[in-house]
């Protein structure tokens, strides 16, 4: 299994769906840069989220610590992207891993660098494919999504992906 990185979104939609468990599961440990923690878990915090605070506490208890990055790329350094997703992207890249993120333009640069990408959605479909979560939690977590204004991933995604799974 190649390492497995993350970006800011995918970490955030998991914990306020209850959900980071499966990242321990699917993947062992996910590796994050330091721009991603302190956007997750540090603002997060100060901005009064509570999914920060589940963040921080899986952190701890998994004791999985961010990564700093020193060395992006140039041609990612200098694209208008954040810096959690430059960051992650470098990172990535630098493992050979397989890259957590849910934003397209990050995904996009991602994948021209060869990197194979998977979103929050993704990680919730492979959980369901590897049978770690029946139909009905992966129909629960795509319904919270859709409902939550908190949350901006499109629900017409979710909607498609059930379809195309023949959960619809």
């Amino acid at each position: 299994m190649p390492p497995t990185v993350s970006n800011a979104g995918p970490l955030i939609v998991l914990a306020k769906i209850n959900a980071l468990y499966l990242l321990k599961l699917l993947y062992g440990q996910v590796f994050f840069p330091t721009g991603v923690y302190e956007e997750a878990v540090v603002q997060g915090i100060r901005r009064g989220y509570d999914d920060a605070h589940t963040l921080h506490r899986f952190l701890q208890q998994e004791g999985w610590q961010p990564t700093t990055v020193d060395d992006i790329p140039t041609e990612i350094a200098a694209l208008p992207l954040d810096r959690g997703e430059k960051e992650s992207i470098a990172l990535a890249l630098s493992l050979q891993g397989l890259l957590l993120m849910d934003e397209e333009r990050g995904r996009e640069v991602a994948r021209l660098q060869g990197l194979h990408v998977r979103g929050t959605l993704g990680v919730l479909v492979q959980a369901y494919r590897q049978t770690i979560i029946p139909a009905e939690q992966l129909r629960v977590y795509f319904m919270e999504i859709e409902s939550r204004q908190d949350i901006w991933i499109n629900p017409s995604l979710c909607r498609r992906l059930l379809q195309e799974l023949g959960l619809l």
